[in-house]
Parts: C-alpha cells; sequence; structure tokens
C-alpha cells in the first residue's frame, strides 16, 4: 500500500512540480462516446472489446478512435488478469490542425486487478502495461519507422451502489490513474498523465447499462515541457452478453 500512495502522490504533484518550467498549456474540451462489450466463455474467461471515439468540441473537430480487445481471466474472487490489444487511430491533438493523414499507434496490454469490498464500496486496483507502437510522422506525411515505450498505469477506483430496486440500479464510479512512460523515446516525459473520473451508471438490468461521467486528464507532451489540460465528457454504453455458462 505504501508504493500505491507513494504513486498516487507523484501522480498528483508532478505535473506542479514542473510548473515551474511550464512553458504552454493547452486547455481543452472532449467527448469520448464508448461501447463496452462483455462475452463470458465460462464461469472465469470472458473477452472484453471496447470502440471509442473521441472528438474535440472548441471547435468541433475528430479526435481518434480506439478499437480494443481483451482476454480476462478471474484467478480468484479478489483477483482478475487481463491481456489484449488496442488500435488507436489518432486524427490530431489540437482541434485547429488539420493534417492529411491519421497517425496509427498498436498497443498491447496485460493487467492484473486486486478487488475488494469494503463495506458497501467495492474497490478495483489495477496495475497495467502497456507496449506502445507509434508510427512516426512529420509535417506532411507518416514514415517508414515507428516510437516504442512502455507505459505503467496505476489506477484506484470504487464503484457502489446509490439506488437498486428488482434488477434496475444506479451506481457511483470514483477513480484516479497515473501514468509513466518508460523507453529511450520518452526520456522527457516520464511521467504521462494523471485522471480523475467520477461517473453515474444506470443499469436497465444486470446486461445493459448507460453511464455519463466527467473526467479531468492533465498530460505531459512529447516535449516534456507543455501540458494538456482536458475537461472531458465520457459516455458509455455497458452490454453483457446473456449466454448459458457451461
Amino acid at each position: 500500500m505504501k508504493f500505491v500512495k507513494i504513486l498516487l502522490i507523484f501522480g498528483f504533484i508532478s505535473p506542479f512540480l514542473s510548473a515551474q518550467n511550464l512553458q504552454k498549456t493547452d486547455q481543452q474540451t472532449l467527448t469520448w462516446i464508448r461501447y463496452y462489450n462483455i462475452f463470458p466463455l465460462t464461469e472465469k474467461w470472458a473477452i472484453h472489446s471496447e470502440f471509442d471515439n473521441r472528438s474535440f468540441l472548441n471547435p468541433v473537430h475528430e479526435n481518434l478512435f480506439v478499437l480494443r480487445f481483451q482476454g480476462r481471466y478471474r484467478v480468484h474472487k479478489n483477483i482478475d488478469l487481463g491481456a489484449g490489444f488496442a488500435y488507436f487511430n489518432v486524427n490530431t491533438q489540437d482541434p485547429k490542425i488539420d493534417p492529411d493523414y491519421s497517425i496509427p499507434e498498436y498497443r498491447i496490454q496485460q493487467d492484473v486487478t486486486f478487488i475488494n469490498d469494503i463495506a458497501k464500496v467495492t474497490f478495483h486496483n489495477r496495475f497495467q502495461l502497456e507496449e506502445r507502437f507509434t508510427q512516426k510522422a512529420n509535417k506532411i506525411e507518416l514514415l517508414d519507422d515507428f516510437y516504442f515505450a512502455f507505459r505503467f498505469r496505476y489506477r484506484l477506483q470504487s464503484t457502489f451502489d446509490l439506488w437498486k430496486k428488482d434488477k434496475r440500479s444506479l451506481k457511483g464510479t470514483i477513480s484516479d490513474e497515473v501514468m509513466f512512460n518508460f523507453g529511450k523515446d520518452n526520456k522527457r516525459n516520464t511521467f504521462d498523465q494523471n485522471r480523475l473520473y467520477l461517473a453515474l451508471r444506470y443499469h436497465f438490468n444486470p446486461n445493459i447499462g448507460l453511464e455519463l461521467g466527467y473526467l479531468k486528464s492533465f498530460q505531459r507532451r512529447a516535449s516534456g515541457v507543455d501540458f494538456y489540460d482536458r475537461d472531458i465528457i465520457r459516455f458509455t454504453v455497458y452490454h453483457r452478453i446473456e449466454r448459458r455458462i457451461r
């Protein structure tokens, strides 16, 4: 737990420690619209898939879209393992710039999540490692080369029932996630970003839920000096496919 506390403290403080050298912070407002699917294979195995489109609001412009697939295995009621692949197609990180190409990123990920119920609150401690392959580009075109980097992510999330009746429910979620880059191409931005998230999720039944949340993202840019300060409205459709488990 000491290690977790150090990560959280560092995640909150690092951006402010860098403020004295801060040259530029771009404030941006975005919407993330996501479909999240859970397909159980057995009582312990499941496939999770995710389709996420992210857009700027001022001005309105495409940021990126994400396709993510992962297999998950419940080792124990308190331990969940996951591994998968994600494809990112980045149109632009600045809504005022519209390049003639989009930058692809291919990402492999692995995580272990520890799940604990305390009183009526469920806590998830997720430790995730990513291997990221991002295609290089200049101002006019993509290049035949890739950046490679590791990224470590730690997320502490709490979920709790606010209201429940029959099969319907209203849940609250509070989470904070800190991320760090590692690799020869990321010497200037080891601290990547911190994400604070607050959300409400309404379940029509245990298999279908709608979530609306606010995400505050403070991210260091590749320069190692400049930052993105992002206010994000996130809407998610959760869909669990009901099937008979053998």
